[in-house]
Order: structure tokens, then C-alpha cells, then sequence
């Protein structure tokens, strides 16, 4: 593919980060506001709890399951084509899921809306990373980008409470008619790209096959594991054939002329870091964000709004992600506040380890808003070094990694502490004493994934690359 004029691509810089920038707040946003809906969805349909449950777990496992093809795609197929495409789906599939009628009808809309994300995501994102030379520009436009989407998550949870009382239709419509609007800006101002080059041997279909099925056994089998699944055994079965595929995978791309994945990407120690960071990182973040939601719902009696409102705190990264961190990344460099990041996740978790029953928002707030911090911090940096110094041809793999390893950190996140919670109740009495200290065991996993992180991002403070200061 040929680069975009740099002319071209200065004349619609802002606008074309707008647009790009609208739809991670759209994935954002559609995944926290059907989070909140989700009860009402229940009553509604008269959803089995089961059903409820895959309503949220049907969109993760099409999003987790298909990020690393739908980063490739758009290598391949052209990113432009890939995320206007995908885009049209999830519009499709939004609208669709508002009028299904029964259970089966929403989990498949969630699926493929969740495949949708999949391939418009990376694609968004490796149109950045292209369309913006390497260096400080780039660096702004994805740390806004990475803040626009956390801020879509946060907000999303209050809208989803507003629109929720309207009717939680209205949580599937929403979302439906903004990705109109940004699909129509996207005709517009997404630049235009020569037709990618038919690959000489063929497409590697054997690759894209067994990467497609392994991601996807994977994620059911994690998600198995946050349900509790019926038996520990179809989730161990699908664990290890999708470890199974995993290997195959690898001995098919080491065989391929033209492999779906060239696998000395892998030698490239600073993306692989960065993706296991942001693994960890994501992880612990939507962990603990899962038990807190169920200790102020089903604990303290809190409202769906009442809590999304108290978690909004959450969202300051929105604001500090596009204005504080460009300029603490051009002065020490990705790699210190990628830990700064961390360390101040760990003080964050660490100070809602002794959380009461009747604590004070006042108790609850610090932890909050340095979470908020910590992950302006942390992950907008992160998507810097995931993406930095890997070649134009495959920004949409190195996207389709991130994403693939944040994906299924949130997955391994809400399992992780839902197991624990899991095993703490399991000898209770059920007192609200005891609800608490399942809760506090609970929450230690976060404050575990973060110090694995904060490590893993430590061995990477020796040779970080430095950053002019110049701005976007």
C-alpha cells in the first residue's frame, strides 16, 4: 500500500483523529452501557441467569476470539476497507440486537458485533500509526486515542443507566445511530489507499483458520471459568484444544510462503513486553472494576446509576490521557511512565484492600481517582511501544496483538477475581462479614497482576528510546 501525502494527511489530521477516535469511544461505550442493561435485558426476556450472562460474554468472545485476523485484514485487505466494512456491521448488528426478541437472538447480535469490533479496532488504530509519521504526533494522536476509549467506557456506564430507563433498547439503538454518523464522516475523511497487492503464494487460509479457532476456544474456555461453567471439564477440553491449535498454528506459519502472521515479530522484545503489560494491566483494571460494582450493588444496595456514577472518577484518564501524558512521555519517555503507571496502580488497589461496610465515598474516592491516573498513565504509553518501530506492513498485526492480549487480560481479569471470590464464599456462613472478606481476598488479585506488570515493564527501562518534544 502507498503511504498517505504527508500534505494530505496534515490537512485532515484533526478530523481524521476525530473519527478514529469516535469509534473506540463507540466500543467503549457499547460494552459499559449493555453492562448496565443487562438486568433490565433479563426481566424483559425472562432470561435464564445463564443466557443473562452470555449476553455480555457472547460480544468478549467474538472480540477476543478474532482481533489477531482482524488486525491482519487489515494488512492485507486494505485497513481503509477493513474499517469502514466492519463498521457497517456493527451498525447492523447494534440495531439488530435492539430488536431481538429472545435470548439466542441477542447473544448471536452481541457475537458478531463483538467480530465487528475485532476488525474495525486494529484497522482504526493502524490508520494512526500510518497515517502519522513516527515520533511525537503519533505518539499524541494514540495516547488520545487510547484516552477517548477509556473515557467511552466510563461515560458509557451513566449513559447506560440514563437510556436504561428510557427502555434498554435504547442501549443497542444509540450506539447503532453514532456509528452511522461516524461511518458517513469515515466516507469522508479516512484517506483513500491503493488496492494491497495480491499476496504472491495466496492468502493463508490454514493460518487464519487455526488462529481464528484457537482464539476462539481460548476465550470460551477463560469465559467458562468467570461462569463457573457446568463442570470443569468442557472448559479444561476447550483450553487444551485451543492450546492445541495454538501449536499448530505456529507449525503452519512456519511452513507458509506467505504466513498470516510472520512469527519474528515476535523477536521484537519491546512489543511483546508492552503486550503482556497492557495483558496485565487491562487484567487488573476491569478485575477490580468487577468487584467493586458487586460490592456497592449487591453489598451496600447501590443503584446501576448510583455506581456508575460513584465510577466515573474512574474515567479522569478521558482528560489526562490528551493533555498531561504527551508531555510527561516527551520528557521521560514511554517506558518510565508506562511504570509510573503501574506503581501507581499498585499504591491505588492496595489502598481499597481494607475496604468496610460502611465505608464513605470519601474512603472509596482516592483509590478511584488514582486508578483514573494510573491508567492515562499507563496504557495510552503502551499502545506507543506495542506499535513503535514496527514496519507499515504490519501495523494491523501489531494492533491485532495489543488488542488480543488486552481482550483476553480483561477476561482472565474478571475470572481470576470471580474465582477467588468463588473459593472464599465457598465455606462461608454468608453473613455480610463473610461477603466482605470474599470481596477483600478477591481483591488482591489486581493488586498481584500489577506488580507482575510493574516488573515486566521495569525490564524494559534499560535502552528506551528517547522522544523528541516537539507536539502534534
Amino acid at each position: 500500500m502507498t503511504p498517505v501525502p504527508t500534505a494530505r494527511a496534515g490537512e485532515r489530521s484533526w478530523p481524521l483523529l476525530f473519527v478514529l477516535c469516535g469509534t473506540i469511544f463507540l466500543e467503549g461505550g457499547d460494552v459499559a452501557m449493555l453492562a448496565v442493561a443487562v438486568p433490565a435485558i433479563r426481566a424483559d426476556l425472562g432470561l435464564t441467569t445463564g443466557t443473562a450472562a452470555w449476553v455480555m460474554s457472547g460480544y468478549v468472545l467474538g472480540y477476543a476470539g478474532f482481533t489477531l485476523l482482524g488486525g491482519r485484514a487489515a494488512d492485507l485487505l486494505g485497513r481503509r476497507r477493513m474499517f469502514v466494512t466492519w463498521l457497517g456491521v456493527f451498525l447492523v448488528f447494534s440495531m439488530l440486537g435492539g430488536l431481538a426478541t429472545d435470548g439466542w437472538m441477542l447473544v448471536a447480535a452481541r457475537f458478531v458485533t463483538g467480530v465487528a469490533a475485532a476488525f474495525m479496532t486494529p484497522a482504526a488504530m493502524s490508520i494512526i500509526t500510518t497515517s502519522y509519521p513516527e515520533g511525537p504526533r503519533r505518539d499524541r494522536a494514540l495516547l488520545i486515542f487510547a484516552g477517548v476509549g477509556a473515557g467511552g467506557f466510563s461515560l458509557g456506564l451513566v449513559i447506560g443507566g440514563l437510556l436504561t430507563g428510557l427502555g434498554w433498547r435504547w442501549v443497542f439503538f444509540a450506539p447503532a445511530f453514532l456509528a452511522g454518523g461516524i461511518l458517513l464522516a469515515a466516507l469522508r475523511l479516512v484517506p483513500a489507499e491503493a488496492r494491497p497487492e495480491p499476496a504472491r503464494h495466496g492468502f493463508d487460509l490454514a493460518g487464519a483458520a487455526s488462529a481464528a479457532a484457537a482464539m476462539v476456544l481460548l476465550a470460551y474456555g477463560i469465559i467458562r471459568l468467570e461462569h463457573g461453567g457446568d463442570g470443569i471439564g468442557p472448559t479444561l477440553g476447550a483450553l487444551a484444544a485451543g492450546l492445541a491449535l495454538v501449536a499448530a498454528f505456529v507449525v503452519i506459519e512456519r511452513r507458509a510462503a506467505a504466513p498470516l502472521v510472520r512469527l519474528g515479530i515476535f523477536r521484537k522484545t519491546a512489543m511483546v513486553r508492552a503486550d503482556v503489560a497492557a495483558m496485565l494491566f487491562l487484567g487488573a483494571f476491569f478485575g477490580f472494576q468487577f468487584i467493586v460494582t458487586l460490592y456497592l450493588q449487591e453489598l451496600r444496595g447501590w443503584s446501576s446509576l448510583q455506581t456508575a456514577i460513584a465510577l466515573i472518577a474512574m474515567g479522569c484518564d478521558a482528560v489526562l490521557a490528551p493533555v498531561v501524558t504527551p508531555r510527561l512521555v516527551n520528557r521521560y519517555g514511554p517506558a518510565r511512565v508506562i511504570l509510573g503507571g503501574f506503581l501507581l496502580a499498585i499504591v491505588a488497589y492496595g489502598l481499597f484492600l481494607p475496604v468496610g461496610l460502611d465505608w464513605s465515598y470519601a474512603a472509596m474516592f482516592p483509590t478511584l481517582i488514582l486508578s483514573g491516573v494510573a491508567f492515562a498513565l499507563a496504557y495510552g504509553p503502551l499502545t506507543i511501544v506495542a506499535t513503535d518501530s514496527v514496519a507499515r506492513e504490519e501495523q494491523g498485526l501489531a494492533g491485532g496483538l495489543l488488542y488480543t492480549f488486552t481482550q483476553f487480560g480483561s477476561a482472565v481479569g474478571i475470572s481470576a477475581v470471580t474465582a477467588v471470590y468463588g473459593f472464599a464464599m465457598a465455606g462461608a456462613d454468608g453473613s455480610p462479614g463473610a461477603v466482605l472478606d470474599a470481596y477483600r481476598a478477591a481483591l488482591v488479585v489486581p493488586v498481584i497482576m500489577v506488580a507482575l506488570g510493574a516488573a515486566v515493564s521495569a525490564s524494559g527501562l534499560r535502552g528506551a528510546r528517547a522522544v523528541s518534544r516537539s507536539g502534534i
